[in-house]
């Protein structure tokens, strides 16, 4: 299946009154496991690649972009490729160029006017390139650069803030904090759906739920109703992950080769992904 691009798949959801899957991957196990549960569910994905990703492999951009987008051309689900939470200039200039069609740029740690400044600068270096442009407003809880609460007062994306930023920055997806938190290996999170609708009624751009790894199934399916389009997954892989690998090393601790848990563990992640994408399916 041809690699496709994060408006199309985006513009797609967004008309049908359903949401697209954006999973986060670290090793290339993770992009195997998206690619297989899509192509098993017959479902589209976005596949996306952090800052902090490409942080843990020394910063080097290109060699894991490279394998992401190896295995998405060998799926049979239409993928999409997205880098995910750009902060600086250097790693967005490198991407401009490479195997994505969608960057974030996540300016949402500044004061309000520098995240406009700063975005809309983003938004035409993306738009020259031919990409689209992700950014965020408000705060989504469980940043380490910044850990305040996801309900603290103040933090929760601002309707009539939100239309002045799309209008200001000209942003294709806005990311919006509604509730939710990154890192969360329990599905806790209380979504503020009555936000998530208004923010949806008058903002012409589709929404992004960022930390919804933390977030139960059936606010998850509300969330989408309500007006939710892109749903980012990262945590709930890495749990799979990690849960499989403990599994393994505690049944045969004398193992040493990898293959032999980290199998197990691609299996888990596929599986997590494939309940996922079946439950956003169902809710469309």
């Amino acid at each position: 299946m041809t690699i496709v691009s994060t408006a199309r798949l985006v513009t797609e959801a967004k008309r049908a009154g359903r949401a697209v899957a954006a999973l986060n991957v670290i090793t290339l196990e993770h992009a195997e496991a998206v690619a297989r549960a899509a192509s098993t569910a017959g479902t589209e994905v976005i596949m996306q690649i952090s800052e902090n990703a490409i942080r843990y492999h020394d910063g080097e951009l290109e060699p894991l972009a490279a394998a992401v987008h190896a295995v998405a051309d060998r799926a049979t689900a239409p993928i999409a490729l997205h880098l995910d939470h750009v902060t600086g200039p250097e790693l967005f200039d490198r991407a401009l160029h490479s195997v994505f069609s969608s960057i974030m740029f996540d300016a949402a740690a500044l004061a309000y006017a520098d995240n406009v400044a700063h975005t809309a600068r983003a938004v035409r270096a993306a738009h020259d390139a031919g990409l689209w442009l992700e950014a965020e407003l408000g705060y989504v809880g469980g940043k380490p650069d910044a850990p305040r609460s996801a309900h603290l007062p103040g933090v929760r994306t601002d309707p009539d803030e939100a239309e002045e930023f799309v209008r200001a920055t000209g942003v294709d997806l806005l990311a919006v904090a509604v509730g939710s938190t990154h890192a969360m290996t329990e599905r806790t999170a209380r979504l503020d759906q009555a936000r998530i609708a208004e923010l949806a009624h008058r903002l012409p751009v589709p929404l992004v739920l960022h930390g919804s790894s933390g977030v139960a199934p059936d606010e998850l399916r509300q969330a989408v109703r309500a007006g939710i389009t892109k749903v980012n997954i990262g945590t709930a892989l890495n749990v799979a992950m990690t849960d499989a690998v403990r599994s393994t090393l505690a049944t045969e601790p004398e193992l040493v080769d990898p293959r032999r848990y980290l199998a197990p563990a691609r299996t888990a992640m596929s599986e997590a992904v494939h309940g996922l994408l079946t439950l956003l399916t169902r809710n469309g």
